[in-house]
């Protein structure tokens, strides 16, 4: 249960932020030692990687639509980051555990990630930049929190991220509707327009 709990919470931390999450957990078990870590997460190559590549997805996530296209490149790297991390926590399981732990991890990644590029692609139609940093920052601080949680208590930091998932994906359905009704709003005043 704690092998699925620990892949479901780093799953959906990975489709936010893939490159914390191999960040945060290679310097937990290298630093200070916590059990479970994989020792692929721990190597000098992968820590620095992870660092290098953390910094640049900062950065990139708080420019807007810059974070929209760099959503769109990682629709597939979060989900693979995701699996791959949970195959590497079930390692010591089996192979069955490696393949439901990777499954969840790859599933949840990839949900997380839509509901994190559905809130990005509304929040870019603000027009000021704020909000996207705000957001950004946001989503940061949630992913050290959920992955730093999910390291001693992986079924808190699971029920935490099953919370955060449907409550984003019930706000991008929200968000959605809003963005409907405003083009719909929009098109029939551009209609009722005089011809010039």
């Amino acid at each position: 249960m704690d092998v699925l709990a620990w892949s479901f919470s780093t799953g959906w931390a990975s489709g936010i932020s893939g490159y914390s999450v191999v960040l945060i957990l290679g310097i937990a078990g290298r630093v200070f030692g916590v059990e479970g870590v994989p020792p692929g997460l721990e190597r000098t190559d992968v820590l620095l990687a992870a660092a290098v590549l953390f910094v640049v997805e900062l950065v990139a996530d708080k420019i807007p639509y810059v974070d929209s296209v760099w959503d769109a490149v990682h629709t597939v790297i979060r989900p693979v980051i995701g699996a791959t991390v949970a195959a590497l926590i079930a390692g010591q399981a089996g192979s069955l555990h490696q393949i439901a732990a990777g499954a969840t991890g790859g599933l949840t990644a990839l949900a997380s990630h839509s509901v994190k590029a559905g809130i990005r692609a509304a929040v870019n139609t603000s027009p000021e930049p704020a909000s996207n940093i705000a957001v950004s920052l946001g989503e940061d601080v949630t992913v050290a929190g959920v992955v730093s949680l999910s390291v001693l208590h992986p079924v808190a930091a699971a029920v935490i991220a099953a919370v955060l998932l449907v409550a984003g994906a019930t706000l991008v359905l929200l968000l959605l509707q809003r963005i409907r009704r405003f083009r719909e709003r929009w098109r029939q005043r551009r209609a009722a327009r005089p011809a010039t």
